[in-house]
């Protein structure tokens, strides 16, 4: 999810460039309501990897990739700069195959030309560095074009509500439960206003009135439309917390070690845990010394979301 979020900008500022080129995303089906209503994209080419498993995964994916060729594409960019994405680059016969030049597992063989990117860059300015490649300059604001989203069924509040989003793929990323009682009981303390528990299921406690349990209960689009309510996000390192940053909502992200210059929320509206520290967003600041989170750690968060809430949020944003 944050890899899409990322690029947004990126086919936004080619397509107010050349309007009537023709813009095709190979995309997993899991993210395109990402790309629902989006003017820049002309079409989505389903990378449909779940169909590559198992018995005959194999011959269907080498149908799949010799199928890109009927793309008929002028020029490819891999802005995912791995080695599956360097592969779709070149089976589609392309002869100009720009990409970034810190790429992995090989991808960079693939390109006709690979752009120089800075060591602590941002995902967000590392894939804008293909804009000059292609003789686009860089835009002075950045277009994220996400889509309205939808109301979630089970949101049962027209309150004021924040956020809570505890989980990641990540190894190490993810808040226990323990942890969310703290930032819970913290919260409370402070403020009436509902929490709202969103992202991948878990079996968690009942964590008493006013803390809705939305895990597992809402589809992408649903999701949009939840962050687009909501007055803050507290957020571990993940695709929502991008997301959120994407629709300027405020926030705090959490780091337990993943380096908030290179993937930490691309917005000023936001704060950032890391080290035991609570900071104002900041791009150009040195990651801090990892260190365990602890339940004081959640129980400040919680104090910290409680006051943040309550204030009007800033138009400033990185963009």
């Amino acid at each position: 999810m944050g890899d899409v979020i990322h690029a947004l900008p990126v086919a936004s500022a080619i397509h107010r460039a050349w309007p009537l080129t023709r813009i095709t995303w190979i995309l997993d089906p899991r993210w395109s309501d990402l790309l629902e209503g989006n003017p820049a994209i002309a079409k989505i080419h389903p990378f449909p990897r779940q169909d590559f498993q198992g018995l005959g995964g194999a011959i269907r994916a080498l149908r799949w990739y010799r199928g890109l060729r009927s793309l008929d594409a002028d020029a490819v960019v891999d802005l995912q700069c791995l080695l599956r994405s360097g592969l779709m680059a070149a089976c589609s016969g392309s002869r100009m195959v720009v990409g970034l030049g810190d790429a992995r597992e090989g991808a960079g063989f693939f390109y006709s030309r690979s752009v120089p990117v800075g060591k602590d860059e941002h995902a967000v300015n590392r894939y804008l560095r293909v804009l000059p490649a292609l003789g686009i300059p860089l835009p002075e604001t950045l277009e994220w074009a996400i889509p309205r989203g939808l109301r979630p069924a089970d949101l049962m509040t027209k309150e004021s509500y924040i956020v809570l989003h505890p989980f990641s793929r990540g190894e190490g990323k993810s808040l226990s439960p323990e942890a969310i009682g703290f930032f819970i009981r913290a919260f409370r303390e402070k403020s009436a206003m509902p929490i709202v528990l969103a992202g991948a299921p878990r079996n968690l406690p009942d964590f008493g009135p006013g803390v809705m349990d939305l895990l597992g209960k809402t589809s992408l689009s649903e999701l949009i439309g939840l962050l687009r309510g909501a007055s803050y996000m507290v957020s571990v390192d993940s695709g929502p917390m991008h997301l959120a940053a994407a629709l300027r909502i405020p926030l705090l992200s959490i780091h337990t070690w993943s380096d908030p210059r290179l993937v930490g929320p691309f917005s000023k509206n936001a704060h950032i845990w890391q080290g035991g520290q609570i900071f104002k967003n900041d791009l150009q600041r040195a990651p801090s010394p990892e260190s365990a989170f602890t339940p004081a750690d959640a129980a400040a968060i919680g104090y910290f979301a409680a006051n943040a809430a309550m204030l009007p949020s800033s138009p400033d944003s990185l963009r």
